[in-house]
């Protein structure tokens, strides 16, 4: 970037600037497929099946932002919807997209920083975060906003989990400012049901809840994880 800010999207530049690139750090993540990960399982979150089984979520056209190796998109587009799946990593969009060819399924993935995505007014039914927001700095939660309202038809839901503060998968409880004294996120932010409904206060929540821990297999939960539904 060039030393002399000029203007909005410069500012935001400089900021990032502060903070370390992510992108090879999660293609390292993503490289050893054997690592005891519980999100390398091929399980969506139970929030969101929840979501459909109550008929809340009903298929239409949805963007998983974060979709690391496509377990929520894979469920998603067997369960009817057209998917459009983002990633900052290029080696976790290579394991979605084996996954989704085995089983037949058609996913457009999509190897970008969601902030350069371009995201068409009202594209959206459903826009679903699974992990992508608590990695985020404090000043891009203002484009993220920008893009949920951008992107979401009227009516649009939105969907997200996060880390809950100070739990065993993560969640740093660090005020803004300290994100950029430290230079760090220290692995991921952490919410609480408060600071989320406060972020996302121009959408009507829907629900706001810990996850519920799954013990069946075919769902991915922890209680260290808040899961959020809103609507535009």
């Amino acid at each position: 970037m060039t030393e002399a800010i000029k203007d909005y999207p410069g500012l935001l530049e400089m900021l990032d600037s502060l903070l370390r690139d992510p992108s090879l750090f999660w293609d390292e993540f993503y490289s050893d497929r054997d690592k005891k990960v519980p999100i390398f399982k091929n399980t969506p979150d139970e929030n969101l099946v929840s979501y459909l089984q109550k008929g809340i979520v009903k298929s239409g056209k949805v963007l998983d932002l974060g979709c690391g190796a496509g377990r929520n998109a894979i469920y998603l587009a067997e369960n009817g919807f057209e998917v459009d799946a983002v990633d900052l990593s290029k080696i976790s969009l290579e394991w979605a997209k084996e996954r989704s060819d085995e089983r037949g399924l058609a996913i457009n993935y999509i190897h970008e920083n969601i902030f350069e995505l371009n995201v068409q007014k009202g594209e959206y039914d459903f826009i679903y975060d699974s992990g992508c927001f608590h990695h985020l700095a404090p000043h891009r939660r203002i484009t993220y906003i920008e893009l949920l309202k951008r992107g979401l038809k009227e009516k649009g839901l939105f969907g997200i989990t996060c880390f809950a503060v100070g739990g065993n998968l993560g969640g740093a409880d660090l005020t803004d400012i300290e994100v950029y004294q430290k230079g760090t996120l220290m692995g991921g932010l952490g919410y609480t049901l408060d600071s989320l409904t406060d972020i996302f206060s121009d959408f009507k929540q829907l629900e706001m809840r810990r996850m519920v821990e799954s013990s069946d297999g075919k769902t991915f939960g922890s209680s260290d994880l808040i899961a959020g539904l809103f609507i535009k």
